[in-house]
């Protein structure tokens, strides 16, 4: 029997709760994502952290910048066919940071890669259409995904994860769109490139 939990208990996972609850939306659908998303986390709790919640589950993805914030780190998808983020499923974990940062060393090969800083940069929830994956049928579910601002640097050599992506490049912020094969991807990416403009006129002027 699973020991309830008292009033003043704080799990990891209702600090998570917390930090999505308390993240500012970028707009109108970004909005409604956070309610949608908040929803889920109260009826499924901590079902969303692994894959075996098969409507729908958390995932973490990194917008990865160089230091002059002019470009992104991007790989080409073995699924998707298109240039895109990394990032991946959180399997348990509740530092959703954490989560991307793995995904991130992962997928690029790049070792020294830190956070911009440890806030939430976009909140999304990315439709999965049917697929496979290492022979393996794959339902249509959803992605509950927490997107963070990453650094690297451009001189670290990049390495290609064959089970996942066929090239890792760095792209210039402005011809992102022309890599990109997925209009609704663009969206996300197009709000995040806003930001990474905005905080680079910010430093700029300081």
């Amino acid at each position: 029997m699973t020991k309830a939990r008292g009033k003043t208990d704080v799990t990891a996972y209702d600090k998570l709760r917390t930090v999505i609850q308390t993240y500012v939306p970028i707009n109108d659908r970004e909005q409604q994502d956070q309610k949608m998303i908040l929803s889920y986390m109260d009826r499924f709790e901590e079902e969303l952290l692994t894959r075996e919640n098969g409507m729908a589950h958390f995932t973490a993805s990194g917008f990865i910048l160089n230091k002059n914030l002019t470009k992104t780190l991007m790989i080409h998808h073995n699924i998707y066919q298109s240039w895109g983020w990394t990032g991946g499923h959180v399997d348990g974990e509740t530092d959703l940071l954490y989560a991307a940062m793995k995904e991130a060393r992962e997928e690029t090969g790049v070792k020294a890669i830190i956070p911009l800083n440890e806030q939430i940069q976009a909140l999304d929830i990315i439709p999965v259409w049917p697929h496979e994956k290492k022979g393996e049928p794959i339902s249509a579910h959803l992605h509950l995904n927490v997107t963070y601002f990453l650094l690297a640097d451009e001189s670290d050599p990049l390495t290609i994860k064959e089970d996942e992506n066929s090239d890792v490049k760095w792209i210039p912020l402005d011809e992102v769109s022309s890599y990109c094969s997925e209009p609704e991807m663009m969206l996300i990416y197009n709000k995040l490139i806003v930001a990474t403009k905005k905080i680079k006129q910010k430093n700029a002027a300081l």
